[in-house]
């Protein structure tokens, strides 16, 4: 089920009437995609940035804009103020719920691996998983159990099993996660090398006198 975001229309697009919205906690944005027109409009800044963080970056959220008008949409781009970290901008794509389209979605290592208590080294270069699916079923992350993993073990994409309602687009032999052997400690240097070594200094210092 989609998460309901409330939207104002904003038809005023002057840049004092911008910076008044978000004076008054709102982004500015714009609904366009499947089947619609571009409109503007403008939703509270907390109620979105909450949504995200609630519900991840590719849920469906159901805009309700004043008037009446509710779209099906993905927030597709945002733009965020270095200098203040706010939101300052906001696109929502309006998807066709009975197509499916390509989204990358988090992955998540589960448990701890056994390699690792041992001293192994875990290395994940793989944290989203290109999939598709129809908007409703796109998971919201991807869970890897690693928990068995021993020293030398690694879990690739082709050790995932894809989905009953999204496939898996990643190729078969990317790796997920590895646990790597621990690295050997620098061997350190003899007494004869340091020996051979001291004199060299001496005779440099003398030629400088």
């Amino acid at each position: 089920m989609a998460v309901v975001l409330q939207a104002n229309k904003r038809e005023d697009l002057t840049k004092s009437k911008t910076k008044e919205v978000r004076l008054a906690g709102g982004v500015p944005a714009v609904i366009y995609g499947y089947n619609v027109q571009p409109k503007t409009v403008a939703v509270d800044s907390i109620e979105l940035l909450k949504t995200v963080r609630d519900e991840g970056k590719n849920a469906i959220i159901s805009l309700k804009v004043d008037g009446g008008e509710t779209f099906q949409v993905m927030l597709h781009e945002y733009q965020i103020d270095p200098l203040k970290d706010e939101l300052v901008h906001a696109d929502f794509y309006v998807v066709n719920m009975s197509e499916e389209m390509d989204v990358e979605v988090p992955l998540v290592l589960e448990g701890e691996a056994r390699g690792v208590k041992e001293g192994g080294v875990l290395q994940q270069p793989l944290y989203e998983l290109g999939v598709r699916a129809k908007p409703n079923d796109i998971p919201e992350q991807i869970t890897v159990d690693i928990s068995e993993l021993e020293v030398g073990d690694s879990i690739l994409v082709s050790d995932l099993k894809d989905g009953k309602n999204y496939e898996i687009l990643e190729d078969e032999a990317t790796t997920i996660v590895t646990i790597l052997v621990p690295d050997k400690e620098p061997v350190e240097e003899t007494e004869e090398a340091e020996e051979q070594a001291e004199p060299e200094v001496m005779n440099e210092k003398e030629s400088e006198e």
